[in-house]
């Protein structure tokens, strides 16, 4: 950020492919003086079952008929933009977390009273492979949201493991509720989504332990790296 000289600094990760029309689509709400940051639209790639089983539980929104879902989309910062000001007066929290900063720093621009410009500038990120990554990353997504919990709301190891059992019962609703909703939009025949449906519980299981561990203090707080077993994801 430092180093850049323009008005505009954009964030994008090294493994996401950009669609045609991309850039413009992100800088377009800047043409407002008063825009601070451009969200733009990241979603998974697919090509087997596992890819469409990730692109139906992941964070991001699917590529295609995901409107109420993609409207209410978080910040990530490997496909937004921010007036170039405001970012070096704000920059990503240092955290411990893997994604935390990204939340925190959302939060900042909402309590300034920014609005968030969630704009049509299409990326998309391939999907994750193997069972090593399924497993840290479905732990490190629950570590994840303690930490946020923690950050935003209440450091009380009671409300923590009370909101580890919570978030449990939403996820696991919201798991079979996309993927059953969603995946014919995949191509995904009938007979895999029971499958599918394992799949998803079995991540958003291990994302609990990795919550309610965390919130017991069974797990220290550490910085989040990728461990050398995950591999190439």
């Amino acid at each position: 950020m430092l180093a850049s000289d323009g008005d505009i600094v954009i964030f994008l990760d090294s493994d996401v492919v950009a669609e045609p029309g991309w850039l413009s689509g992100l800088l377009e709400p800047f043409e407002n003086s008063e825009v601070i940051c451009a969200n733009g639209y990241t979603y998974l790639s697919y090509d087997d079952f596992f890819s469409r089983t990730f692109a139906l539980i992941w964070f991001f929104p699917m590529a295609r008929g995901d409107g109420r879902f993609a409207s209410k989309r978080a910040i990530n910062a490997n496909n937004v933009a921010f007036r170039r000001e405001w970012i070096l007066s704000h920059p990503f929290p240092k955290h411990n977390g893997f994604k935390v900063s990204c939340t925190l720093l959302m939060r900042e621009l909402l309590r300034e009273g920014h609005k968030i410009h969630n704009v049509n500038a299409r990326v998309y990120h391939y999907s994750p492979r193997g069972w090593r990554f399924f497993y840290w990353r479905a732990l490190v997504t629950g570590r994840d949201a303690d930490r946020k919990f923690v950050a935003l709301n209440s450091p009380s190891r009671t409300r923590r493991i009370v909101k580890s059992f919570s978030r449990w019962l939403t996820m696991s609703w919201r798991t079979t509720r996309r993927i059953v909703g969603h995946a014919r939009e995949t191509g995904m025949p009938l007979w895999q989504v029971p499958f599918s449906l394992i799949v998803g519980q079995a991540f958003y299981g291990l994302a609990f332990w990795g919550q309610f561990s965390f919130a017991t203090g069974m797990v220290r707080d550490k910085i989040e790296t990728v461990p050398d077993y995950v591999g190439h994801s």
